[in-house]
């Protein structure tokens, strides 16, 4: 007999799960950040729910896996490319994506990485540049609650 683990079903609802606020920033006297209910947190696949804050930007950045991103209300600009509801984005392991700026009512959004989801920064300078020019300043990064099984990268 093996010790093979054996495929499992697995149901998890959205209300169920906690909010994660996982990036911060200050645009003039307000906070926005955003924020993750991790439905689903294995080496093999994150699937998560998101919800950003009106204006919220994320630097252009690509993952250590493929990433799968459907935007179910709001909008954001994905680099020059206008993202509404029904939005379907791929992002192939390898390939960088943004910067990612939440319209003005905010962005939810459903996100698949299928191996390893910690990402890696694209055009820090750009970044910057970005920040600079919307009057926004990174806060420090808020902790969360990750599997013991991954380290956070999130300040490399």
């Amino acid at each position: 007999m093996t010790d093979k683990k054996q495929p499992e079903l697995r149901f998890r609802h959205r209300d169920d799960e906690k909010w994660q606020e996982v990036r911060a920033q200050q645009h003039g006297d307000r906070r926005v950040s955003v924020w993750e209910k991790w439905l689903e947190f294995t080496p093999e696949c994150l699937c998560l729910y998101a919800k950003w804050d009106p204006g919220m930007i994320v630097h252009k950045h690509g993952h250590k896996s493929h990433h799968i991103i459907y935007v179910l209300k709001g909008s954001m600009h994905c680099g020059d490319v206008l993202c509404t509801e029904g939005m379907h984005i791929t992002l192939e392991k390898g390939a960088a994506l943004g910067p990612l700026e939440a319209g003005p009512e905010g962005v939810e959004l459903f996100e698949v990485m299928m191996g390893d989801p910690r990402s890696w920064p694209a055009d820090p300078e750009g970044f910057e540049a970005l920040l600079a020019k919307r009057g926004a300043r990174k806060l420090p990064n808020p902790p969360i609650d990750l599997p013991d099984w991954i380290q956070d990268t999130r300040s490399e």
